[in-house]
């Protein structure tokens, strides 16, 4: 109520709100507001609303409409400078690769996969392996089963060789089977044909004209570009992929991509399930046809996405763009907020906006943050076991010793195994950022070389006393979307150590038993 008696209070937050947005690196996408492009304020902030009554974790979230940003935010301690693991939504920048190949001529998508690698054909090339093309790879039709993606990666270090040596049961071209693998050969052919990583081959005609920084790829044991996963980018990154493909390869008065190939890559190739239900069909955005590494999705939509809900939504009926990045185990229901809130939200003209509905939505936007655990009391052993170590009893993760020491609100914990030694910092009232060499909770764990080459990874670490005995510590890996949740119980000199991954979907590892050093 007070706000409405003094719309000098709008002001000073619309500026607030305003500087902000300015303080940060310079950013390419226009920005705007949402009833300017004929968006409502209200149904943004229904979603956002909606979001935090969810099940789903969002961690960013950026909203276009007519080629302009309109919302935008960042869950604390997400924020717009940090990338995000991509995992599929990497092979839609895969495909744009490939169509940038294509474009100069170096393939076409009816050329044999067997005709880049002669070198590492199997010794009998069986009929279907000989019939396999690029437009196979695209369209997920290879015709293997099972999924080598499964298989290779923690196997082999050759995977071009194991995956040309897999057998194809099917016809190529007649069968749907989502394979990660086959994103992986796309890259592999880029490679072949340029002489240049999937990243540097994009780096001039994709990243640099967009404006995109500072991105990396995961590379296999040959240094190839994994292509189906591996792809870390900012969630503005994302947004500009998205509106290039809404704006048909142009961007800022200038084609990057033909239009023909955005067009062709975008369109329905494939069905997941062809014997599905309509009634199905008309509930699940996974059975609405797959492209080239793009899916097609309910309301005339496309989309790239990745695992545990990494989205580039494109409505070209609404002349939209939708971004997030997050971590759920119910991607569909995740994009059925966006269809109940965001969509109604889209109209045709421009709207005359609520000042007090647009206040409530710029706070929103500006507060956003991942909850914190309840804070308790600190236990009276804590003074007694603070710098101490506890040698640990022989596991499987080869930890041998850990020490907790604190200070303040803080708390560090530190992690002597047979790879290293790790330190990671804790905050009780928030959270605390820094840097490991320490690979966190990946769905790729067992591939050989998974995130080789990548900088050390951006943790944020916060903790809690649970009860008098138990410490929670929480661990965010927020270049991710998952965390690890390091639960100590103490028992007079012992400790018993829990780890609970949210890629897991929070199943406890077993603990590790150790006993304090005296």
């Amino acid at each position: 109520m007070a706000c409405k008696k003094n719309p000098s209070v709008i002001s000073l937050l619309f500026l607030l709100f305003t500087v902000t947005l300015s303080a940060q690196p310079i950013i390419t996408l226009p920005r705007s507001v949402p009833e300017a492009e004929g968006v409502s304020s209200a149904g943004i902030l229904s979603f956002l609303e909606a979001t935090g009554k969810s099940k789903h974790e969002f961690h960013s979230f950026m909203f276009l409409r007519h080629g302009k940003v309109i919302a935008e935010g960042w869950w604390n301690p997400y924020n717009r400078d940090l990338k995000h693991t991509m995992y599929s939504v990497s092979k839609s920048f895969t495909s744009t690769a490939i169509g940038f190949a294509v474009s100069e001529k170096l393939l076409t998508v009816n050329d044999k996969v067997i005709s880049f690698f002669p070198n590492y054909l199997p010794g009998s090339i069986s009929g279907n392996l000989q019939e396999l093309t690029v437009k196979h790879l695209l369209t997920m039709s290879v015709g293997q089963n099972p999924d080598p993606t499964t298989i290779i990666p923690g196997r082999d270090s050759n995977w071009i060789k194991a995956f040309l040596a897999m057998p194809i049961p099917n016809k190529p071209g007649s069968v749907f089977l989502y394979n990660s693998l086959a994103t992986y050969m796309l890259s592999a052919i880029v490679q072949k044909v340029t002489g240049q990583k999937v990243i540097d081959y994009l780096t001039p005609r994709l990243f640099k004209p967009l404006g995109i920084q500072g991105m990396d790829w995961e590379v296999d044991p040959m240094g190839i570009n994994t292509g189906g996963w591996g792809l870390r980018v900012k969630t503005e990154d994302m947004a500009k992929l998205g509106q290039l493909y809404l704006q048909k390869g142009s961007w800022n008065g200038k084609k990057l991509l033909p239009k023909e190939w955005t067009e062709e890559a975008t369109t329905l190739k494939i069905l997941q399930s062809p014997e599905a239900s309509q009634s199905k069909r008309d509930s699940s955005d996974w059975l609405q046809g797959y492209c080239y590494q793009f899916w097609r999705s309910r309301h005339n939509s496309f989309r790239g996405d990745g695992a545990f809900g990494q989205y580039i939504l494109v409505l070209p009926e609404q002349d939209a763009v939708i971004a997030i990045t997050s971590e759920t185990a119910d991607m569909q229901g995740e994009l059925n907020l966006v269809w109940d809130h965001l969509l109604p939200a889209l109209k045709k003209d421009k709207l005359v906006p609520d000042k007090d509905v647009v206040l409530k939505l710029n706070r929103k936007l500006l507060s956003l943050a991942l909850p914190l655990s309840v804070e308790t009391a600190t236990p009276s052993f804590v003074a007694g076991i603070s710098g101490k170590t506890f040698q640990i009893d022989k596991n499987e993760d080869r930890i041998k010793s850990l020490s907790l020491q604190f200070a303040g609100d803080l708390c560090y914990l530190n992690v002597t195994s047979d790879t290293g030694s790790y330190k990671f910092g804790f905050s009780s009232s928030t959270w605390k950022t820094g840097e490991t060499t320490k690979v966190g909770p990946y769905l790729l764990a067992s591939a050989k070389a998974r995130l080789s080459g990548l900088p050390p990874f951006k943790v944020a670490g916060h903790y809690t006393w649970t009860d008098k005995n138990t410490l929670q510590l929480t661990l965010r890996y927020i270049e991710s979307p998952h965390r690890q949740k390091i639960i100590c119980h103490f028992t007079e000199n012992k400790i018993l150590v829990d780890f609970e991954n949210s890629i897991n979907q929070g199943n406890r590892k077993g603990a590790l038993k150790g006993e304090l050093n005296n």
